[in-house]
């Protein structure tokens, strides 16, 4: 059974701290649900009920465009190593984009990752754990690097370019709110 929080323990911040992937889920009323996977250095709690991650170009962009319609958003952590544990954040979260000052200040709390598209904030207003048995055991070995290099080798002129091609629009056509390219 799981069991329910209202905010962020420090048993609990140790076990995100411990993890090297989250995933993010975010809806609209009507479309697509979205579930993405995040790793590499992009996960920081603030304090006990707030938490940002940073966000990386790739090929969609639909977190954006669905928080801009419904803040809801859930991230969760499962342990692959380890005791068996599933750990959810509930909250309303905002974005915030190149040029925005929220996203300016934020940007310090990370390292300069190649690709850095956005920033998410969470006001968390429920944890919940789980058991997390049916998680399978798997053995980490390191970051993929084809995602930075990938970025790298674009350099900011060809980001931009991309994300005007790929970024600016939903699957269901929704706004991502991402800068005017033009």
């Amino acid at each position: 059974m799981g069991r329910q929080f209202k905010s962020i323990s420090s048993a609990q911040r140790e076990f995100i701290a411990s993890q090297v992937v989250f995933f993010v889920s975010t809806a609209t009323r009507e479309g697509h649900i979205n579930l993405s996977p995040k790793g590499i250095d992009t996960f920081r709690i603030l304090s006990e009920n707030k938490v940002v991650w940073l966000n990386l170009t790739g090929s969609g962009n639909e977190t954006a465009a669905h928080v801009m319609e419904s803040d809801r958003m859930t991230i969760m952590f499962c342990a692959f190593q380890g005791a068996p544990k599933i750990l959810r954040l509930y909250g309303k979260a905002s974005v915030f984009h190149p040029g925005d000052p929220q996203f300016d200040k934020m940007k310090e709390l990370f390292p300069d990752i190649p690709g850095s598209r956005q920033i998410f904030e969470m006001d968390v207003e429920l944890v919940q754990s789980s058991c997390g048995m049916g998680v399978p055991l798997m053995e980490y070995k390191g970051h993929r690097e084809e995602l930075l290099d990938w970025a790298k080798d674009l350099g900011e002129q060809g980001l931009l370019e991309y994300r005007k091609k790929k970024n600016t629009l939903s699957l269901d056509g929704r706004p991502t709110g991402l800068p005017d390219y033009n």
